[in-house]
């Protein structure tokens, strides 16, 4: 690939990227976060009150207020019941109510286009996009799955996850060692490095690969590692890179600090 191609493939990746950022209902819409529990619980600008029980989520919608998921409109008591870790998206008019758990815990997020961190965000800075950050690693697979504790902002509790394997590679000729989680196929990094608290977010950042070849071989590239969602809003969870994926060394690549950096 020719020098051109590198930088015009980079630049249709950033720009996808600021897209999804700004889109009607992601995270940037997000106005709050809420834990729900067995009382019946109002929230500012959502239809109904709110609750996790016995049943599930619950809520009770006033005579005058609408609600619909899945198309389908919803009054009175509704159970909504169980809801997994991608969670349910209720409408009412723009407004989106994502009700999702967390762990043990069960949250409600509104998602509204008209939300001031998404209407008034600006261009995420990154470093110039350079050859140098494209790094050739090899995938050290596990016997089996390790489960691994991730630290989750916003969370009271750390969440297990499970880790597939490591990545090693070499930068500047230093050797480094990641722990990868799964990525529907791929790899997914978290991690920290030099660079983290100065010109990129303090809590660290992410990297997807692509699924290594069979021998192993997998190259990263950090000109795509990007914020965490809660380098932009308080009102996300976002996990921590474990001790072991906290680089001593500056990756001057990726994402830096959010213009528009919330918390």
């Amino acid at each position: 690939m020719d020098d051109a191609t590198f930088l015009g493939e980079w630049r249709d990746w950033h720009e996808a990227r600021e897209q999804r950022l700004v889109s009607p209902h992601g995270f940037l819409a997000i106005t709050g976060l809420h834990w729900l529990d067995d009382a019946p619980a109002r929230i500012p600008g959502v239809p109904g009150a709110w609750s996790f029980g016995p049943d599930g989520v619950v809520v009770e919608l006033g005579e005058d207020e609408r609600l619909s998921l899945d198309g389908r409109d919803l009054a009175g008591r509704a159970v909504i019941g169980e809801v997994d870790e991608s969670g349910i998206l209720a409408e009412s008019g723009d407004l989106r109510i994502e009700v999702a758990r967390r762990g043990g815990a069960v949250l409600l997020r509104p998602r509204d286009p008209a939300h001031a961190l998404r209407t008034e965000h600006r261009e995420t800075p990154t470093y110039p996009p350079s050859r140098h950050w494209q790094v050739a690693a090899t995938f050290h697979p596990y016997a089996a799955v390790a489960p691994t504790d991730i630290e989750i902002q916003n969370l009271p509790d750390a969440v297990v996850e499970d880790a597939v394997g490591e990545v090693t590679f070499r930068i500047d000729g230093e050797e480094q060692r990641l722990v990868a989680l799964d990525d529907e196929g791929g790899l997914w990094l978290l991690f920290s490095d030099a660079t983290s608290g100065r010109t990129t977010y303090g809590a660290g950042r992410q990297l997807s690969a692509p699924p290594p070849g069979p021998d192993g071989t997998v190259v990263l590239d950090f000109n795509r590692a990007t914020n965490l969602p809660c380098a932009y809003t308080a009102f996300t969870t976002c996990p921590i890179p474990p001790p072991q994926n906290r680089m001593k060394i500056p990756v001057a690549a990726g994402e830096q600090v959010p213009s528009d950096e919330a918390c």
